[in-house]
């Protein structure tokens, strides 16, 4: 298994466990946050309960009132029943009568003629008594509350009787309706951090609300969406009220529940980012240190070379008197290694970039390289156009790529096959399509064919094309690409060099 393969089969693994890390804390998280939720929930249904318990009571406190009210009423029509007979009874004895007249001192009460005169009057106010217009008005608020009782006396124009709550009824009253807004302002701060509104039977007027947004409260669109979510969440408590009706509680979860939720994702987000920040730190230095060994490699390969070319140049010196074509074919080799010493020399410097025309580079490799692939490899390079078009290269290191890709390709072919080099202009940039009849490359492929370590031969390092993806994009400012390929069709890997950026630099030299 290359080292390619092994990388990516690591990295399987790690995703798996790290998936398997973030599906075990979400599941724990949410576990807590459903027994969280759960155990809320359970509050909420014991302040639903007490709520309604305490509903009930104020409703029983009114039912009192009621038979208080109506108590203060009999009371009433026996005095004006008693007042009647006062005035009509033939019986000497009216002790009976006196007394059930005496007796109320808790209910106001104003007999009048048909004319609104005052006639008679008992446990009113002196300071309303006293004065004919506060009379008439108090009169007139008697007559909304409670229909005047007639007194018809024979042989005497009839009386009206008015009355109106006794002053213990009307404070008992007061304090009810101080019950009842206690009883509102209480179920709604009672509930914690749990959001609560509260409305009457029309579920759209507000009478209280605790713990929403004051944005959200001051705006009634707002205030009815977020009535229509908690209603889809939870169901209403209905309180029936007295003198109020039915009204309804409306509550959600709690933020603390909310944020317990979403917290987990936002943890996990937060660590993902520190983790990829962390990697792609890590990845910097790791391959700034790569670019440190490569780089020193390459020198030391080239000055391990330097001694030996010298040596062999000498050593040719003395042989060619004797045997000059052995001596011709050496040389060829020679220079070839210098070239190939020049190439890993200037690896780690600075691009040197001259103007080179195109073709004639592509065609002086595919010369070189011609007699050295096998005898069933057809190989050529179409003469574009403008066969001087000149464009910004390093000649050796661009040769070494294209050596690359050309030796990739006849290994993907297996020894016989046909290769094609294009020049393509296109406005400011130059393509050089080469094209294999191999065996192609899977499409899931096309990127990682560049990464280093990854090579489909038994035997390789994997780092040609990672190599030549490093010349033609870091020193050649270009960019190498697998333009098309397929299992069994072929492979055209392009190379992109742009003419304009470089050509000026040039200029100013």
């Amino acid at each position: 298994m290359d080292l390619y393969s092994r990388k990516q089969r690591w990295k399987l693994v790690l995703a798996v466990v790290a998936m398997l890390i973030v599906g075990a804390s979400l599941w724990y998280s949410n576990t807590i946050v459903e027994r969280v939720r759960a155990e809320e929930r359970h509050k909420v249904e014991i302040w639903a309960e007490a709520v309604k318990n305490r509903a009930e009571l104020v409703n029983y406190t009114e039912k009192l009132f009621d038979r208080l009210r109506e108590e203060e009423r009999k009371k009433v029509q026996l005095f004006a029943d008693a007042m009647q007979r006062l005035g009509s009874s033939d019986d000497t004895d009216f002790s009976f009568y006196l007394r059930v007249t005496s007796d109320n001192t808790t209910v106001p009460v104003v007999i009048t003629d048909e004319k609104g005169n005052k006639r008679f009057e008992r446990n009113m106010d002196s300071t309303i008594v006293n004065d004919k217009e506060l009379l008439a008005q108090e009169i007139k608020a008697m007559a909304r509350v409670y229909r005047p009782i007639v007194i018809d006396i024979p042989g005497v124009e009839k009386q009206l009787l008015y009355y109106k709550d006794s002053k213990v009824v009307t404070e008992l009253q007061d304090v009810m309706d101080g019950i009842i807004r206690s009883f509102i302002s209480e179920t709604v701060m009672s509930t914690a951090a749990v959001p609560v509104i509260y409305t009457d039977s029309t579920k759209r007027h507000v009478i209280e609300y605790g713990h929403i947004d004051s944005l959200v409260a001051r705006d009634s669109s707002a205030m009815q969406a977020r009535i229509r979510a908690m209603e889809q969440a939870n169901k209403p408590i209905a309180i029936d009220l007295p003198g109020k009706g039915r009204n309804y509680i409306f509550y959600e979860e709690s933020l603390v529940i909310t944020q317990l939720r979403y917290f987990p994702y936002v943890q996990l987000a937060i660590l993902g980012l520190f983790l990829i920040v962390a990697y792609a730190l890590f990845s910097i230095f790791r391959n700034a240190e790569q670019n440190q060994v490569w780089v020193g490699m390459a020198k030391e390969t080239a000055h391990q070379l330097g001694t030996p070319l010298s040596s062999l140049m000498a050593w040719m010196e003395l042989l060619k008197d004797e045997n000059p074509e052995a001596v011709n074919e050496m040389r060829k080799d020679v220079d070839r290694l210098e070239v190939i010493t020049e190439r890993f020399s200037k690896i780690g410097s600075a691009p040197d970039l001259t103007a080179e025309k195109l073709y004639h580079t592509l065609r002086a490799t595919v010369l070189y390289l011609r007699p050295r692939l096998p005898g069933r490899v057809k190989i050529d390079v179409q003469q574009p156009e403008n066969a001087d078009l000149q464009v910004p290269l390093n000649r050796a290191l661009f040769s070494w790529v294209v050596e690359n890709l050309i030796r990739n390709a006849v290994d993907a072919m297996e020894g016989e096959g046909a290769i094609t080099l294009e020049i393509i202009p296109e406005g400011n940039a130059v393509h050089i399509d080469l094209t294999d009849t191999g065996k192609g490359i899977p499409a899931a492929q096309h990127r990682t064919v560049f990464q280093p370590g990854f090579t489909t031969k038994k035997r390789g390092w994997g780092l040609g094309l990672s190599l030549s993806k490093r010349i033609i994009e870091q020193y050649h400012g270009g960019k190498i690409l697998v333009k098309k390929s397929a299992p069994g069709k072929g492979t055209t890997f392009r190379i992109t060099l742009n003419q304009g950026v470089l050509s000026s630099a040039l200029v100013s030299e």
